[in-house]
C-alpha cells in the first residue's frame, strides 16, 4: 500500500509520460490484463487511457485493472489511469520512505 508521499513522487514521474494501453467501447477482459502486467513488470509505472466511447465508471474501472494486474492504483484523472507495481527484475524507482 502506498501512503502520500509515495503517490505524489509517483504522480510527478508519471506526469511526462504517454499512456501505453488504451481501453475502448469494449471495455476490459483477461487479454488487456495480462498485456498491462507484463508491460508494468518492465516499467513500474504507466498510464492507460480510458477512451471517450467508453461508457463504463472509470472509477470501477480503474480499480479493477488494477486489482487484477496486482499493481497499485497511483491517480485517476480524468480519462487516464496511472498504475504502479514494482517490478521483481528490472526495480528503476526507488519510493519515498
Amino acid at each position: 500500500m502506498l501512503n502520500g508521499k509515495q503517490k505524489r513522487f509517483l504522480r510527478s514521474q508519471a506526469h511526462h509520460l504517454t499512456p501505453v494501453f488504451q481501453i475502448g467501447k469494449g471495455g476490459t477482459n483477461e487479454h488487456l490484463f495480462r498485456h498491462i502486467e507484463d508491460a508494468i513488470e518492465k516499467r513500474e509505472l504507466m498510464k492507460v487511457q480510458v477512451l471517450n466511447n467508453n461508457d463504463d465508471d472509470r472509477k470501477e474501472m480503474a480499480e479493477e485493472v488494477a486489482r487484477e494486474t496486482g499493481s497499485e492504483l497511483v491517480q485517476l484523472i480524468g480519462n487516464t489511469i496511472i498504475l504502479y507495481k514494482e517490478s521483481r527484475d528490472n526495480k528503476q524507482i526507488e519510493l519515498p520512505r
